[in-house]
């Protein structure tokens, strides 16, 4: 028989990336008593992961547990980047609720229509929640117009459209049911929770089943599963089986039953459904397992995310100077695919294949963003391996045999005086403008473009914006094949012909050539990228070329030619700078862009070939 669990609600908190979403839960966290009075407790207090930190963005979905007037709140917390909506989707089957988070001045924006629609479908129901209604030029009303005309286009029932709505300002922690009376906490948001969002229906006396949606790793416990328990009882040491996507079934125990309260995990003997638990037992547990009671027969449906769009080439480096940085053992082949089909147990927007041979390895992203995580992360665990440019995933027609690629909904927000300059740079890449509107001197674009015209777009965006420009991407869909190649680099590479160690000679004498990556006493190899050349095409040069000192000398100060600093390039930047005949070689202490053919004479007789065949 259902059974209602009302001191129980399970939501999630959904949004555009930066629009304060773990900001919020810092506030909830903080009122409800989490930390003791006076404690340093720091901002995004669930954004954990380092690199999370470094660029203020949630990557990984977050469990956490408030109480509040008795009732127990599991809040799960998730990235607001497109590049990261596997995430969403996988933990968006836990809940019964959301907090949808609008910014007072942004209004909704590329993300909010994908977490929205999501958990539209799944019949969620939503809270919006009009965040930072303190910032100049807020829009309230018409912010509020704009969500409501998305829930509209987006298909949402009676029920869904006539949603709550709570004023806030995460940052300082009020809230309030009108923008003119807010209260001194975020006392309205919590009430508006327990009112608002259902409890928990479960049939109690069911077998027990639970989907495993997100995967944690204890150093002393093993692996770690994370669900909701849908029906029944589980307890501490119980017999249950694990069911594989494919049927398999998997006997074990229960060795270990947490569930989530404040910012930890609490060890429990027994836990009844409609809780978010944690589970330890098995030594290997996949997304989309189902736990349940030996009894049960069929597992529950499996969790579906959307088609990865964008893939890179992962390979064993195969530099001159592999095997120097990396950690020992983990370079070779064997380590490099293990990692890789790890990470797609816990990502499950992730691909990994074989590739043409035993040391190649094709892993397939939401974007840019979500590999250039996955290489920084390997890069931090003292993983070597190079990576080839990024490309686009095509797809074919069934019906008519035509090849389709993925096109992006693009939504670009630049200042007036910019303004021309952008739509330039989209207009060259065949970008179909679908909006332009501007308001209080910003201007506001939405673009219909194919993704492989933005590969390597956003570094040149932001320099052309001076860095105040916003840009976000969504998936549109897979169309025909536009018959024309995206804008090519202006600008070659400036490669090293010889091996040794950088001269600051060397590199005085060359800096006219162009801008250089490396500085003086950086060991170098044939073939390995030290700069951009200002002209188009590659250069060879001779960096470790060393001044010949004479026995006299007289001091000669019209040559004394200072050596400009390097630019500093980020990993994103040398994924963007990368070149099809061009690899990036990673490791713990590193980057370097190197030639396929490091060889500069087989480069030529390479690029002949290549000319003569298109001829």
């Amino acid at each position: 028989m259902p059974n209602t669990r009302n001191n129980l609600r399970n939501i999630a908190i959904i949004a555009h990336v930066d629009h304060g979403k773990t900001t919020l839960v810092d506030g909830m966290l903080k009122q409800s008593n989490v930390f003791r009075e006076g404690a340093d407790t720091g901002e995004r207090i669930l954004d954990s992961n380092a690199l999370e930190k470094e660029r203020g963005i949630t990557i990984l979905a977050k469990n956490t547990a408030i109480t509040w007037d008795d009732v127990k709140i599991n809040i799960v917390d998730t990235p607001g980047h497109a590049d990261f909506g596997g995430e969403v989707e996988r933990v968006l089957n836990m809940v019964d609720g959301a907090l949808l988070l609008i910014d007072a001045v942004e209004g909704p924006m590329p993300q909010t229509r994908f977490v929205l629609r999501k958990a539209l479908e799944l019949g969620l129901r939503i809270i919006v929640v009009i965040n930072k209604v303190d910032r100049p030029h807020a829009r309230l009303d018409e912010a509020l117009d704009e969500t409501f005309d998305l829930f509209v286009e987006l298909g949402a029932s009676d029920e869904q459209a006539d949603f709550p709505i709570i004023y806030a300002i995460g940052l300082t922690g009020v809230a309030g049911h009108s923008p003119d009376d807010m209260a001194d906490d975020l006392a309205p948001l919590f009430e508006t929770i327990v009112e608002e969002i259902p409890a928990p229906v479960v049939e109690v006396d069911e077998p027990p089943k639970l989907l495993v949606t997100t995967l944690e790793y204890d150093t002393y416990k093993g692996q770690i599963g994370v669900g909701r328990l849908l029906s029944g009882k589980l307890t501490k040491g119980m017999p249950v089986v694990r069911i594989t996507p494919e049927g398999d079934r998997i006997k074990g125990k229960l060795d270990y039953l947490f569930t989530y309260h404040n910012l930890d995990k609490e060890e429990v003997n027994e836990v009844e459904a409609g809780e978010i638990i944690a589970f330890g037992g098995f030594d290997n547990i996949h997304i989309s397992d189902t736990i349940a009671d030996p009894s049960v027969e069929e597992g529950l449906p499996v969790i579906t995310v959307e088609e990865p769009t964008v893939r890179m080439t992962f390979g064993v480096n195969t530099s001159p100077f592999a095997g120097r940085e990396g950690k020992t053992g983990l370079g070779t082949s064997r380590r490099i695919r293990e990692r890789l089909l790890n990470e797609t147990r816990s990502n499950v927007a992730l691909r990994v294949e074989d590739g043409e041979s035993a040391e190649r390895f094709i892993v397939s992203g939401r974007g840019e963003l979500h590999l250039g995580i996955l290489i920084e992360t390997m890069r931090r665990e003292g993983y070597e391996f190079e990576v080839s440019k990024p490309e686009v995933i095509y797809k074919t027609d069934p019906n008519t045999g035509k090849t389709l690629e993925p096109i992006e909904e693009v939504h670009i927000e630049v200042a007036d005086d910019v303004s021309g300059t952008v739509l330039e740079m989209m207009g060259e890449r065949k970008a179909e403008m679908t909006n332009m509107k501007s308001e209080n001197g910003t201007t506001f674009l939405t673009y219909i473009v194919p993704t492989r015209f933005l590969i390597g777009f956003q570094s040149h965006f932001m320099r052309a914006t001076s860095g105040m420009g916003q840009f976000n991407t969504l998936f549109h869909n897979y169309s025909p094949l536009i018959k024309s190649e995206p804008p090519q680099r202006q600008f070659g590479s400036l490669v090293a012909m010889e091996q040794g160690t950088a001269m600051a000679y060397a590199l005085t004498n060359l800096q006219a050539r162009g801008t250089f990556f490396i500085e003086p006493n950086i060991e170098v190899y044939p073939g390995m990228v030290v700069g951009e050349h200002i002209r188009m095409g590659d250069l060879d040069m001779n960096v470790t070329k060393a001044k010949n000192l004479s026995a006299v000398r007289t001091k000669n100060y019209a040559d004394d030619v200072r050596l400009k600093a390097p630019r500093q390039m980020s990993l994103d930047d040398f994924i963007e700078f990368l070149a099809s005949d061009e690899l990036l070689e990673v490791t713990p202490e590193s980057l370097r862009i190197r030639k396929r053919i490091l060889n500069p004479e087989q480069r030529i007789k390479e690029r002949k070939r290549r000319e003569k065949m298109l001829q």
